[in-house]
């Protein structure tokens, strides 16, 4: 039997995730600032700053204090805004969503905003790099799943229900899953070499420099496979624009990650011979590092997040074939 659509569907559990990406990418971005600058310790203490509620922390010693102080406690504030609005979402979809399940993913959504709260204050009380690590790669995972939250709260997902895709969906969903996993690890993998110790060897560093690079080539090798993919077969299926996107993403993401390493570690030897490249000076904790690091940290979120969207959505199609195409999906293991 075809599951029917829910009647009276509450739109606010939708409005409140759209709300708390929107909250989610910017705190990413100031967490970002945060590891440029090494302002993780610019407050000691947690949950408290400076022994003062979070909230009531005095908005002049913010604002006109140290810039440190202003991106660590504009940090805070951030994550503490996230919370709140993640609490919501929660509440608002064990009220005004039917679907069971959704209420799992609501559990979820509110344990991952607490561990990754808890993550950042014990990074401060221990003074801690490997929880900075930890922090820094849970980050962009709980923003990519406020993204698949929005996509499971909208009216297309329900819709999708209603409508019949062939076989070949299921070779675009693990393509599109297979991409998000690499999008994810080439994360983990760029925050390993954000926090790499400065007592590291250099072939440690050269290991995770090499694994960066591979992963990333892999990454564009499966983007183009899957916006291609999409391109001629899956136009009309609200995918096209979310794979123009990613490979768009991509594409931006590469010149962040070469101007990553110019503003870090100057330019490549086999560039000296370039003008710029002979009169650069690295300048470290500068703006335009400030700027690109942080842009190429909140730039890899975004792409694991489309991707985790193409899959969801290629993920629903699979879910929404019809009854002719479903022993077969389930032979192959793409249906529970």
């Amino acid at each position: 039997m075809s599951p029917q659509p829910l009647a009276h569907h509450s739109r606010l559990p939708h409005r409140l995730a759209v709300a708390l990406v929107c909250v989610v990418f910017p705190l990413i971005w100031v967490g970002g600032l945060v590891t440029t600058y090494d302002a993780g310790m610019a407050v000691p203490d947690w949950p408290s700053t400076y022994g003062y509620n979070l909230f009531l922390y005095p908005w002049s010693t913010w604002l006109f204090g140290p810039w440190d102080l202003f991106i660590e406690h504009g940090h805070r504030l951030l994550g503490a805004t996230a919370g709140l609005v993640t609490i919501a979402l929660a509440l608002s979809i064990f009220v005004g969503d039917r679907r069971r399940w959704m209420s799992w993913v609501a559990v979820v959504a509110v344990v991952g905003v607490v561990v990754q709260g808890v993550l950042g204050g014990l990074r401060v009380l221990e003074n801690s790099d490997r929880l900075a690590l930890v922090h820094g790669c849970l980050g962009p995972a709980f923003f990519a799943f406020c993204a698949a939250i929005v996509v499971m709260t909208s009216g297309g997902w329900r819709d999708a229900d209603r409508g019949t895709v062939g076989a070949g969906a299921g070779r675009l969903h693990r393509l599109a899953v297979t991409t998000a996993l690499l999008a994810y690890v080439q994360l983990v993998v760029g925050a390993m070499l954000r926090h790499m110790p400065v007592q590291a060897s250099r072939e440690a560093f050269r290991t995770v420099v090499f694994f960066h690079l591979l992963i990333a080539a892999l990454l564009v090798v499966y983007v183009a496979l899957l916006a291609v993919r999409i391109a001629r077969r899956y136009r009309q299926r609200g995918l096209s624009l979310p794979a123009a996107v990613l490979a768009a993403l991509v594409v931006f993401q590469l010149l962040l990650g070469a101007g990553s390493w110019v503003v870090k570690y100057s330019w490549p030897d086999w560039m000296s011979w370039l003008p710029i490249s002979a009169a650069y000076t690295v300048r470290a904790e500068s703006m335009w590092q400030a700027i690109i690091v942080t842009a190429h940290v909140a730039n890899g979120s975004l792409v694991l997040a489309v991707a985790v969207v193409i899959a969801l959505r290629a993920l629903r199609f699979v879910r929404g074939t019809s009854h002719e195409s479903q022993p077969a999906l389930l032979a192959a293991g793409l249906v529970a």
